[in-house]
């Protein structure tokens, strides 16, 4: 990255800011980081849903994850907060914890990059930075959910790829078979 790049914390006075990142679609599919938040039901509520959602999360003061800004602009985002906040892991086959009482774990669980700050390694340095931010706030591990594209790409990445996990020091955890994997490290 030749640009200098800031990374906060999103809180209640920057949510316009990621609301002009995600833009009228709210990130990928009306999601509005709130994929690993609801139930199914929830889910299927919709885009606008979503977003009133999230505000309310963000507003509460919960963590919810890291903005990246390039000229004072937002560029970047990477959801990263105690595994609780995300129920539908814990539903999930594939991701489920091994040991759903174990504490002190936080997930990243999603990114987001503006199209024009794409492909210049954006997401490793939010990936950096939110495993700095939860060993920061107290987290014994950090895990992440990507998708394994060395043996069959795929267009559906927002959880990040096995590749970017490794180079940024976490190895597998659990491998169930599906997509996505289990990946952790020690802040």
């Amino acid at each position: 990255m030749t640009e200098m790049v800031e990374i906060r914390p999103l809180a209640p006075d920057s949510w316009p800011d990621l609301c002009a990142l995600f833009g009228r679609n709210g990130a990928n599919s009306g999601c509005w980081c709130m994929w690993w938040r609801e139930s199914a039901n929830e889910w299927a509520e919709g885009n606008n849903a979503n977003r009133e959602r999230f505000e309310q999360v963000v507003t509460s003061g919960e963590p919810t994850g890291l903005l990246a800004y390039a000229d004072g602009n937002p560029v970047g985002w990477c959801a990263v907060a105690p595994r609780e906040a995300y129920p539908r892991l814990f539903r999930s086959p594939h991701l489920k914890p091994a040991d759903p009482d174990e504490s002190g774990v936080w997930s990243v669980s999603c990114f987001f990059i503006k199209r024009t700050h794409r492909r210049q390694g954006l997401r490793r340095t939010l990936l950096d930075a939110a495993v700095d931010h939860a060993g920061r706030m107290g987290a014994a591990v950090v895990e992440g959910y990507p998708v394994d594209t060395r043996e069959k790409p795929s267009g559906d990445l927002f959880t990040g790829t096995v590749d970017l996990f490794l180079e940024a020091g976490f190895a597998e955890h659990i491998a169930r078979g599906g997509r996505r994997i289990v990946m952790r490290r020690r802040p």
